[in-house]
This record gives C-alpha cells, sequence and structure tokens, in this order.
C-alpha cells in the first residue's frame, strides 16, 4: 500500500489549574528524565517569569504555555527556536486580527498594533543521554494586559468586538502554528525562518537603541544576520552585530 506517511501525533497538552511557572514545570520534568514533546498550560500562574528574570504577570485568562522537547541540534542552531515561537504566536494572533496588524520585534517580541502582546522565554539544558531538552515558554496577553509593564503593552481582547480565545482554545492553535514553523526549519533551514521573520519584522530600517547591559548603542536596524543576530549599522558606517540584549525603537529607555 502506498501514500504519504502519517502524520505524527500532535503533543499532549498538560493542563494545570494552577502552576509556579510551566517553564519551572518543563524544567522539573526534564530533569527527571522526561523527553517530550508535551505542552504544558498553566491557567493561572503564581511566579511566571520573562527574559533575564523578570516577572511575567499572566492574569486572568491569559495565556500561559511551555513547550518541552528534545533535540540533537548544537546548542547555537537550537536556539533559533526563538525565532520559531515568534513566528507561531504571530500566526496565532493573525487568526483573530488582520495579520498586517502584527509585528514581530528583535529577537521575538510579538506586538499588536506596534504594542507588545506577549513574551517567549526559552531555556535549555543537557541531556545524560547526549542532545538538550529545550522549553519554549509562551505569554500571551489574551484577555488583559499587565498591569505594570516594562514598555507599553496591548492585550488582544482590545482590538476585537467580541470574547478573546481561552487559554485552552489558544494553545491549541498555537501548537499548529509551532508545528508547521518547525516543519519549514527543519526541512528548509533558519534562512526560511529568518525571511519570514522579517516580513513581519518592526522597526527594520529605523534608528534603534539597543541596550546591553552597560553599553547602549544606536544605529539603524538592518536586518538579521545568519545566526538571527541583529544587523545594526552605526552612525560612524560600522557594522555591529547584537546577539543579546534589549531593542527599542522610537522608546524611551
Amino acid at each position: 500500500m502506498t501514500g504519504e506517511p502519517p502524520a505524527p501525533a500532535a503533543p499532549p497538552v498538560v493542563v494545570f489549574d494552577e502552576i509556579d511557572s510551566t517553564n519551572a514545570e518543563a524544567r522539573r520534568r526534564a530533569e527527571a528524565g522526561e523527553l517530550g514533546p508535551v505542552w504544558l498550560l498553566g491557567l493561572r500562574q503564581s511566579a511566571g517569569r520573562g527574559r533575564r528574570g523578570r516577572a511575567w504577570e499572566t492574569g486572568a485568562g491569559n495565556l500561559a504555555a511551555t513547550l518541552l522537547f528534545s533535540t540533537d541540534k548544537p546548542p547555537a542552531v537550537a536556539a533559533q527556536v526563538s525565532f520559531v515561537a515568534a513566528l507561531a504566536v504571530a500566526d496565532l494572533l493573525a487568526s483573530f486580527v488582520p495579520s498586517q496588524r502584527v509585528s514581530l520585534k528583535w529577537p521575538n517580541d510579538p506586538m499588536l498594533d506596534g504594542l507588545k502582546v506577549s513574551g517567549i522565554l526559552v531555556e535549555s539544558g543537557t541531556r545524560p543521554s547526549g542532545g538538550l531538552w529545550i522549553a519554549v515558554g509562551f505569554g500571551v496577553n489574551l484577555a488583559a494586559k499587565p498591569l505594570e509593564s516594562e514598555r507599553p503593552a496591548t492585550a488582544l481582547s482590545v482590538h476585537l468586538a467580541g470574547a478573546p480565545p481561552l487559554p485552552t482554545e489558544a494553545v491549541q492553535i498555537l501548537a499548529e502554528a509551532f508545528d508547521r514553523w518547525s516543519l519549514v526549519w527543519d526541512s528548509l533551514g533558519f534562512p526560511a525562518i529568518a525571511d519570514a521573520w522579517t516580513a513581519r519584522a518592526h522597526g527594520l530600517g529605523a534608528p534603534c537603541v539597543a541596550r546591553l547591559g552597560t553599553e547602549t548603542v544606536e544605529g539603524i536596524a538592518e536586518g538579521l544576520d545568519d545566526d538571527g543576530a541583529l544587523r545594526l549599522r552605526l552612525p560612524d558606517g560600522r557594522l555591529r552585530r547584537i546577539t543579546a540584549g534589549d531593542v527599542f525603537f522610537g522608546e524611551a529607555i
């Protein structure tokens, strides 16, 4: 009998009424030997985290989920998953609003009408048997924006005539989108992901301020390098690669 091989089964979704952090739960499971893939969904998080240890306020009705999976990709390549994740969130948002209102700010901040609507946190560790475990954490403001936010933020509900999706509904859309972009990544490599990310990019060609710990750099954001670094053209004409840090486009720092 001929035909296409059956599609792999979708990863299960484990739902917690309350949890400290879905990324923390992913780490516990990975360190206990679980390989995934599995989605962990917290309907309420008591200790959500963002990048650099910042608190991430989830709020009732918002999405807090983590995908735990294993990979044999080298760490530098595996880190590209943050761009895959950002594209998946963009697709989730574009299921409810016109896609032109959705954009992505380097490295992985999904934006809605120019305001931050989501955060992505990728964590990883080595497996005793080799390879890595990866935890891709997603926070999406479906119902409400944070009461306190480092930057101007919004929520999907503000842009809808009706009610936003429930977290249990949104995670299914997100998981399907992540699977689609993962297949692109695996089959076509990072250039295809970079092209799709660039097509949705917020701020490219505009003045940019990059805050890098104790150093602040200003220039024009030109695009992604082959490894996902941001190319920043300095006022003196030199090119600076930004591999980590916070970038701002027309925002106070």
